[in-house]
């Protein structure tokens, strides 16, 4: 921590600016009495070099050395509080386009609670705490902690998000990685071609959301499915009256940002409860996400595109005839937090201005419809919105107005892409390859020469070797015995370094550790983390694990030992394994004993978690497909089944191996759970012929 090092300077600082002048006025009084008089002038000339005289010129000597470093010092606060100055003065605030769109209003419409699922296991429904110091909250600006979460929001790079969107935000981006868990379909033991679309990362706004709650979460005494657990319970805060029935109109320099707010709000609330939608007319989509609109448009869930303010009239109003006709029981299976406002409507300036806004009394005063307006709103209140998101009521100036979320264009797109439909994928098209994770990457084999940059023992530490287990719980352990580290963000560089062989630079480590924050403010943290750990590895041993040159961290081979290092050379003679394949294919079952960082949320580690079930996935499905025994094979299959419980295509295989065994109602139960298991986690369950089902709900995935 900075604080008892910048403490100790201060005081050290004090010490030396008040200790010179008491000691010289308690021991030897002022340099003189007085100005001296023409005979101590005579005097002193006549006979320069007394006792007196040298005790005189010796004090004012002090003197002026204490007055040099009193001015020092002076000088050098000043500068720094011209600084800080500056800066404050020069602090940018969020513009319009620096904004999280408003979701807490497009909710408070609806009255809808919008948690979707929880994460997916075997993670902790409250992420454990990582990357920070052992005591969160707020802090400067040049700190990480610029990414403030409280119980009111979160602020992210573009924008501000209240923390029930930014639950709702981590919640989506965690159905993304089930969705891709759920399709995968197991290949080859270390075929090549893992880095495609499905194991992108996601964006880094998203990123940064999860990294936000789980800074700010402790983890549970175990680690329960969150996917039985329910839903928190909760909903979006009640913005009722800021959002009138009779439709209301947003002005000012955060008008649009709470737009793209209301967007995003809306089209997650549309996740859980499919009877939520949202309309806008092709002149505000623009307005609010720029040219990718149309493209990104098509596919997002729960979202029509009109061109028009009559269009969406028309359709304002089936939805509130729907409602009021609709089937009472199927009104009665609806969630009961779902309002008969259902659907909210978007509207730029332009398009009220040709419109007869008399058309929109119908939909309004049915309940169906909500009427918002990018602009004024001529029949209904208007209010102004600033950059940081707060709402002032014209009418009301002195009445302080509720907070909404703001969002820039670039937040706001990768917010959506969690939820959108997956870009359709070129016939014939290769996938893109990526160097994201070299743990796991397809490499070029070389011939194998022992004798080059060969790692050498130091004296005083041979014989030693430091073992460090990062499938489970992480542990860095010596000589067997667990080495106890302080710092939650050292945990996570040993195992981004670990999951990284090759290494990692300070951009990287800083990117990882804490996304979506400027690096310029991370770089002093990252080298105290690092250098504290290294300090606490070398005073435990005596070895230097980490190795750092050219601006490069990498964990020496020599000096340590990684399980998820043996797992990847067993996986790759698996793959170049010509005889004895069953064996090979035992090696990467047997050195996979847990997940990856079992029960941390990091951002960074899903793609290389995901990447590295699928090599067991994959060893298991080949094992259970070259078993002479049936028996053995639905054995295999099922503890496949064990590591990852939402494949489709696994399940397949179980329940054709038991139909092949005659059992056919174990085949059914089989089915069954993993339909329930799907439905609690907020996924539809697949199609009879094993395939994903297709629903607009249930399409989404992340660019």
């Amino acid at each position: 921590m900075r604080w008892p090092r910048q403490l100790m300077s201060l005081l050290v600082v004090l010490a030396l600016l008040a200790a010179p002048p008491m000691v010289l006025l308690s021991l030897v009084g002022p340099p003189t009495p007085g100005w001296p008089t023409v005979q101590q002038v005579r005097a002193w000339v006549q006979e320069p070099l007394t006792a007196q005289t040298l005790t005189a010129a010796l004090t004012i000597g002090a003197w002026l050395v204490w007055l040099v470093l009193a001015s020092t010092v002076t000088v050098r606060v000043l500068s720094r509080v011209r600084a800080t100055a500056a800066r404050v003065r020069h602090m940018p605030l969020p513009t319009p386009l620096q904004a999280t769109a408003s979701g807490i209003a497009g909710a408070a419409v609806l009255g809808v609670t919008t948690h979707t699922v929880t994460t997916p296991p075997p993670q902790p429904p409250f992420p454990v705490a990582a990357g920070t110091l052992d005591d969160p909250g707020y802090a400067t600006t040049t700190d990480p902690e610029d990414r403030v979460l409280s119980d009111d929001g979160i602020v992210v790079p573009g924008g501000w998000l209240p923390r029930e969107v930014a639950e709702q935000v981590a919640a989506a981006a965690a159905l993304v990685w089930l969705r891709r868990r759920r399709a995968y379909q197991p290949r080859p033991p270390g075929a090549h071609g893992r880095d495609g679309q499905d194991l992108a990362p996601l964006p880094t706004t998203v990123a940064a959301v999860q990294a936000a709650l789980a800074d700010h979460r402790s983890p549970p005494a175990d680690l329960p499915d969150p996917a039985a657990a329910p839903a928190p319970p909760g909903g979006f805060p009640g913005l009722i009256g800021a959002l009138a029935a009779t439709g209301m109109g947003l002005t000012g320099p955060g008008g649009s940002a709470v737009g793209r707010g209301l967007l995003v709000t809306v089209l997650l609330a549309g996740q859980r409860h499919p009877t939520v939608s949202l309309v806008i007319t092709k002149a505000a989509l623009t307005r609010l996400l720029g040219p990718t609109a149309g493209t990104l448009g098509r596919r997002l869930p729960q979202l029509t595109v009109v061109d028009s303010a009559d269009e969406a009239a028309r359709l304002a109003e089936s939805s509130g005839h729907a409602h009021r006709t609709g089937d009472e029981a199927e009104r009665r299976r609806a969630p009961a937090v779902v309002t008969a406002r259902s659907t909210v409507v978007l509207l730029a300036e332009d398009d009220c201005a040709a419109h007869d806004l008399t058309r929109w009394a119908d939909a309004m005063a049915a309940g169906a419809s909500t009427v918002v307006v990018l602009g004024r709103w001529p029949t209904g209140p208007t209010w102004h919105a600033d950059p940081t998101g707060h709402l002032n009521d014209p009418r009301h100036p002195d009445r302080p107005g509720p907070r909404l979320c703001v969002l820039d264009q670039i937040a706001a797109i990768d917010l959506l892409t969690v939820i959108a439909h997956p870009e359709p994928t070129p016939p014939n098209a290769a996938p893109p390859s990526s160097s994201l994770h070299p743990a796991v990457a397809p490499r070029r084999r070389l011939p194998r020469q022992p004798n080059r940059h060969e790692p050498r023992l130091p004296p005083a530490a041979s014989g030693r070797r430091l073992q460090l287990r990062v499938l489970g719980e992480p542990t860095l352990a010596v000589d067997g015995v667990p080495l106890a580290i302080r710092r939650s963000a050292a945990v996570q560089i040993l195992v981004f370094l670990a999951t990284h062989p090759d290494g990692a630079d300070t951009p990287q480590l800083t990117d990882a550790m804490w996304p979506g924050l400027p690096r310029h403010s991370l770089t002093g943290r990252l080298y105290t983390t690092l250098s504290e750990l290294r300090g606490t590895i070398r005073t435990a041993c005596g070895l230097n694990v980490i190795d750092h040159a050219e601006d490069r961290y990498r964990l020496n081979p020599a000096h340590i030992d990684v399980d998820l290092w043996r797992l990847h050379a067993a996986v790759r003679h698996a793959a170049t394994a010509v005889a004895n394949t069953t064996s090979a294919w035992q090696s990467v079952v047997d050195a996979y004993p847990a997940e990856l960082a079992v029960g941390r949320t990091w951002p960074w580690l899903d793609p290389i978690r995901e990447s590295t079930r699928r090599h067991v996935i994959d060893a298991y499905a080949a094992l259970a497909a070259a078993a002479p025994d049936p028996h053995d094979a639905l054995t295999l299959l099922q503890a496949s089944i064990r590591i990852d419980p939402y494949n489709t295509d696994l399940h397949t295989r179980a329940r054709a191996a038991l139909t092949a065994l005659g059992d056919h109602h174990a085949a059914s139960e089989l089915r069954a759970s993993h339909s329930r298991r799907l439905t609690e986690a907020g996924l539809h369950p697949d199609n009879d012929d094993g395939t994903a089902a297709t629903s607009m709900s249930d399409a989404t995935t992340s660019r």
